[in-house]
Formats: C-alpha cells, sequence, structure tokens
C-alpha cells in the first residue's frame, strides 16, 4: 500500500508541475497496482484536468474489480479453476461438462456484492466530473441480462458516460480482429474472453469515438493490463493500467471441493427451475459421460 501511495504521490506532483507548464508534455504509460478504487478514480480526475475531460477514457472491468460473487461457485476464480482442471484431470468428478453453461445458470441464481463498499460511489464521481466511463469484461453476451441485474443491484450503470451511441448496439457483432461475436450496450462491452486491448480498440473504431489521450484501465488481472499497454504501444495514446488487487486473497482461496460439494447441492434446484419454467434464462448442459472416462466420473 506504501509503495502505491508514494506512486499516486509522485504522478500527483508531476500532473500539478506539468499544468503549471505553458505546453502540455506527451501523457506517458503508468503500470501501478492498488486495493482501493479512490486511487484510480483520483488519477483519472487529475489527468481530466490537466489534459480536458473530453480526453480521458476510464474502463473497467467487472468480475473482481467492480463486483465480486458472493461465493466461490460460479466465480471468476471458479471459472479458471474449472478451466485449469479440464487440462490437468479431464476425468475428474469435480469438472462440470460446459463450464459456460454452469456459468451462466449460477449468474442467474446468485447475487454478486461490491469488491468495496464505494465502488459505486467511485465511478459516480468520474461520471460527475463528465468523463467518459465505460466497463469492459470478458463475460459474453449470453450473459448481458444477469450482469446488468447486478450492476443495477449495487446502484453502477454506465448509462451516461457510455460511448455513443449510448443505447449501445441491439445485437451482437464481430469486432475488428475477434473471434467470437460480441456485444455493446449501455455502456458494457461484453468481449466474450477476447484479448481486451484489441477488443477496446475495435470499439473505439465502431463508436467512431476520437483517440483520447489517456486511458485509463482497471483491472484485477495482470495480463489484461499488458494486452491493453501492448496494444496501444507507440500510438500516442497513454495507458494507466492498474491492476486492482483488493479481492486477491479471497481469489487464492478458492476451495474446489467447497465448490463442487456447492454445485452438488443446487444443481437439482437449478435443473428444476430450467424444466417447469424453460430455458430463457440458462441452459444447463446435459448430463453426459465424457470421452475416455466412465460413467461414475461424469458430474
Amino acid at each position: 500500500m506504501m509503495i502505491n501511495t508514494l506512486k499516486i504521490a509522485l504522478i500527483s506532483s508531476l500532473l500539478l508541475l506539468f499544468t503549471a507548464c505553458a505546453t502540455l508534455p506527451p501523457a506517458q504509460n503508468v503500470l501501478a497496482e492498488t486495493d482501493d478504487l479512490t486511487m484510480v478514480t483520483n488519477s483519472a480526475l487529475q489527468l481530466s484536468g490537466l489534459y480536458g475531460r473530453d480526453q480521458v477514457l476510464v474502463v473497467f472491468d467487472i468480475d473482481n474489480t467492480l463486483l465480486a460473487m458472493e461465493q466461490g461457485l460460479g466465480s471468476d476464480q471458479w471459472y479458471y479453476w474449472q478451466k485449469a482442471l479440464q487440462k490437468e484431470d479431464p476425468c475428474s468428478a469435480r469438472l462440470v461438462n460446459d463450464r459456460f453453461k454452469v456459468q451462466g445458470a449460477l449468474f442467474f441464481a446468485s447475487a454478486m456484492r461490491p469488491t468495496q463498499p464505494d465502488a459505486a460511489q467511485q465511478v459516480q464521481r468520474l461520471q460527475d466530473a463528465g468523463l467518459k466511463v465505460i466497463a469492459l469484461t470478458s463475460r459474453g453476451p449470453e450473459y448481458r441480462l444477469q450482469t446488468f441485474r447486478e450492476l443495477r443491484r449495487n446502484e453502477i450503470s454506465f448509462w451516461s458516460s457510455a460511448l455513443p451511441p449510448q443505447r449501445g448496439y441491439p445485437d451482437t457483432f464481430l469486432p475488428d480482429n475477434g473471434l467470437r461475436p460480441a456485444r455493446y450496450e449501455e455502456g458494457v462491452f461484453l468481449t466474450a474472453g477476447q484479448h481486451k486491448g484489441a477488443m477496446l480498440k475495435a470499439l473505439l473504431a465502431k463508436t467512431g469515438t476520437p483517440a483520447p489521450t489517456v486511458i485509463v484501465f482497471a483491472d484485477d488481472k495482470a495480463q489484461n493490463l499488458q494486452d491493453m499497454m501492448e496494444t496501444y504501444e507507440g500510438s500516442g495514446i497513454a495507458i494507466h493500467a492498474w491492476r486492482y488487487s483488493r479481492e486477491d486473497d479471497i481469489v487464492a482461496a478458492l476451495d474446489g471441493q467447497e465448490a463442487a460439494a456447492e454445485w452438488d447441492a443446487v444443481k437439482p434446484a437449478l435443473m428444476k427451475i430450467e424444466q417447469i419454467f424453460g430455458t430463457d434464462n440458462f441452459d444447463l448442459p446435459a448430463q453426459v459421460v465424457r470421452e475416455g472416462c466412465s460413467s461414475t466420473d461424469s458430474w
């Protein structure tokens, strides 16, 4: 935390010094880490004071940056645990048959909490100052209803600060250099797990948004920050990339055995809901025997 504070103090001092100069210096890249979204907000507001609010674009990740699942089951860390488990032990009894469909059902059934009590207020501070603020998530378009429900429930909206068109686009589209359809709606870009730097670049091109001087990007995954910085290297656009670390201990503490037991407990209820009400909100995978596994291995 001390290192983060020193970094912010240095950035703030430089901004104040540059403000006093007649000619603004080129914006520089910054890579930092914090467990407090206030630092991200304060930095973006300082940059807007220096370069102008129309020259600063703020981009937030959602999972484990603004919001987090109430339990490990269905969380971002659960998804990556399942992904790794599929490679390590494809016949594991703890492995679900289709983690995307299962996660969609769990998003429907579960709630999310803010990563810190004032997460919504930090987003609102930026919006009140007139900055463009959007969300860039690895979630796919199939999770849009659950995602917007939890954003609204936690009083977070990107509607007022969205890139035009404000409502976004009514259908999914294949972004430039994309492999899978994505969707942009009311300031939330659902990118289906694709390269976040390339996806933001594609979104700016599709919306016709002029290149900002600085992009302030907050995400819990270091790789996403690196991808963003590499995408804009040499472009003249500075990236202030913040790795958000508040959820790190919770992510590391995921108990796979506990998550497996929770799934066993909740699955019958989800199957019954799907049986009675249909597949409009989620579609559970069929119970099948995975190739090369015995029937007792299926989960």
